[in-house]
């Protein structure tokens, strides 16, 4: 019962961390609102992972995920956007962030019901990088002009919905959760360096790491416990 329900709890897990986005966002934090959904792309890299491995996948836990990634990838994105960028627009800008959850439940639905997926690519941009790459454009909004945030936004909301080939990691042989884990940390430091606010950031970034570390090695000695 426990082992079947690990993946779920990472789902959940990013489904938080969309909320504390959402929170950040109300109270005009920005730079941590997007480092929670930067969080939850961490977590949503793994439940999957974490599923196969154990022999635990499921059409609860793939429908749980969709559900999480539209609110950590789909609507925190559009709000962040929305308060940064579109607010000044009042009802039309409105409109327009919410077209970033429109297009990510019409990728995601179109993912879901797919019966022949391709493992070495992708059909559109998974709204996980969509909605990532949205939390970086606001982290780094005082460099950039605010019509190129307009564009990106844009861009991103078609190549969701695109068919448009974009190479999965599935078929790349790195070592994707120390690569994932690493790249998140540095980013994080980035961050947390570029806005001076370490205390959030360490506070998320202390415990992911400690819990991608048990994860790890609970995964290792099971591959040594079936070789034996």
């Amino acid at each position: 019962m426990i082992k079947r329900n690990i993946p779920n709890l990472f789902t959940l897990s990013n489904l938080l961390f969309g909320f504390l986005s959402i929170g950040l966002v109300l109270q005009k934090d920005y730079q941590n609102a997007s480092i929670m959904i930067l969080a939850g792309m961490m977590l949503d890299s793994l439940d999957g992972r974490l599923a196969r491995k154990l022999g635990v996948e499921s059409t609860f836990g793939k429908e749980l995920d969709s559900l999480a990634d539209i609110v950590t990838f789909g609507v925190a994105p559009a709000v962040l956007i929305y308060s940064t960028a579109f607010s000044e627009f009042g009802i039309l800008g409105m409109l327009i962030s919410g077209l970033f959850p429109v297009f990510g439940a019409i990728r995601l639905a179109r993912f879901n019901v797919d019966k022949t997926p391709d493992n070495k690519y992708f059909t559109g941009v998974p709204i996980t990088a969509a909605g990532g790459l949205i939390a970086l454009l606001t982290i780094f909004q005082n460099f950039l002009p605010d019509v190129a945030i307009a564009v990106a936004h844009t861009f991103l909301c078609v190549l969701m919905v695109s068919s448009v080939k974009i190479p999965s990691l599935k078929s790349v042989p790195i070592p994707k959760y120390g690569t994932i884990v690493t790249l998140f940390l540095i980013s994080l430091l980035a961050v947390a360096f570029y806005t001076g606010r370490f205390g959030i950031s360490l506070a998320f970034a202390i415990p992911l790491y400690v819990l991608y570390m048990s994860v790890n090695l609970f995964l290792k000695n099971k591959r040594k416990n079936e070789r034996e």
